[in-house]
């Protein structure tokens, strides 16, 4: 997926996941990772999201547990006001 990039996978993806996550403008993104040393232009980072994101969305969504209408409460016994009750 990442065969082939100037950079490396790791600054990729931490580009990618803070634009989605935390909502940060481009430029402040590249101030960001210009501060860890890794001189990215705001417009590289664009591409990248508009490229990855709906790759990412996909595996996410692949490994992501289904969601069911199903739940089970379990029956106990509990002490209110000294007795035990049945729930």
């Amino acid at each position: 997926m990442f065969k082939g990039h100037h950079f490396d996978r790791s600054v990729i993806l931490l580009c990618v996941l803070w634009y989605l996550v935390y909502s940060l403008s481009l430029r402040k993104l590249e101030e960001m990772m210009a501060e860890r040393g890794v001189e990215v232009d705001h417009t590289t980072i664009h591409r990248w999201t508009v490229h990855y994101a709906p790759l990412l969305l996909e595996q996410f969504n692949r490994r992501k547990r289904s969601v069911t209408a199903e739940w089970h409460v379990d029956e106990t016994y509990i002490k209110v006001r000294g007795r035990w009750m049945y729930i």
